[in-house]
């Protein structure tokens, strides 16, 4: 098996920007975010189950999941929320584990979001990566990009793993409190340091 880095942060810390840089560089990256996305979209395998478990009506007009009204829903109703993660997960984590077998790269960059609360995923990993930022830095990229309301994104990082729990858990930290060369520069140093632990080095 490769050597397998868990790259976790909060929403808006950045994670994308990471895994993106890391692939230029020639790592294999497993998105769990990506392959959740893939079974959700018309076609992908989770559909069936996601129509039989809500129905029709959290199915849009192209044959996918309307992610904008199973967000809504989720957030509304915790029961929910779980049947949809024993329907998503194990497919999520099936096709993770298929990936991480298959990967061609030197190392693969796991991406989980929900790393440090996700024990399966945590126990998967050789190192922890962690994208950190301010939260009023979180707050303003994701309003930014998704439009969303305050009140909601502030829900949403609320829901997630605390700074100080993911910074406690982390083998490497990047601090993306900057611009994006900041970033990629920290990216780098690391992509340098993960091909000498691969190699066996120390």
């Amino acid at each position: 098996m490769p050597l397998v880095i868990g790259l976790t942060g909060g929403i808006g810390s950045g994670k994308t920007a990471a895994a993106e840089e890391f692939a230029r560089l020639g790592a294999t990256v497993v998105d769990t975010d990506e392959i959740a996305h893939e079974i959700t979209s018309a076609g992908g395998a989770a559909i069936p189950g996601v129509r039989d478990l809500f129905g029709d009506v959290y199915i849009d007009a192209h044959g996918a999941m309307d992610r904008r009204k199973m967000r809504e829903r989720v957030f509304a109703d915790p029961g929910a929320r779980q049947r949809l993660e024993t329907l998503l997960h194990p497919m999520i984590r099936e096709e993770s584990r298929r990936r991480i077998a298959t990967a061609k790269g030197p190392y693969v960059v796991h991406v989980v979001p929900l790393l440090v609360e996700s024990p399966d995923y945590f126990r998967r990993v050789d190192r922890v990566l962690v994208v950190d930022c301010p939260e009023d830095v979180q707050l303003a990229r994701v309003r930014e990009r998704s439009g969303l309301a305050e009140e909601e994104v502030r829900r949403i990082i609320a829901s997630q793993a605390t700074r100080a729990m993911r910074q406690a858990a982390a083998d490497d930290l990047i601090d993306n409190g900057g611009n994006l060369e900041a970033l990629f520069a920290q990216v780098r140093a690391l992509h340098r340091r993960y091909l000498q632990l691969a190699s066996g080095g120390t």
